[in-house]
């Protein structure tokens, strides 16, 4: 299924459970493919994932100096005021 982004902008819901079904949907703007929604969990090798192992929140793992989030953030601002 191929949709433009207007079209996802004026009915999103409905999009985004036909992917959620198993529908790849292109996304276009002006024509060109920009992007592919697919549902989270493919019927290929479906994994027994849960959200804390994204591979996006694990890439900090491990590093002592985030460990507490508002200090890190302190320490970075501080930085800037110098």
């Amino acid at each position: 299924m191929e949709i433009s982004a207007k079209e996802l902008r004026g009915k999103p819901t409905k999009i985004i459970e036909q992917a959620a079904r198993g529908t790849d949907v292109v996304i276009t703007i002006r024509g060109k493919r920009l992007a592919r929604l697919i549902p989270y969990l493919s019927k290929i090798g479906q994994e027994d994932r849960s959200d804390s192992e994204d591979l996006i929140f694990g890439l900090w793992k491990g590093r002592g100096e985030t460990d507490s989030v508002d200090a890190y953030v302190r320490s970075i601002r501080k930085r800037r005021t110098i």
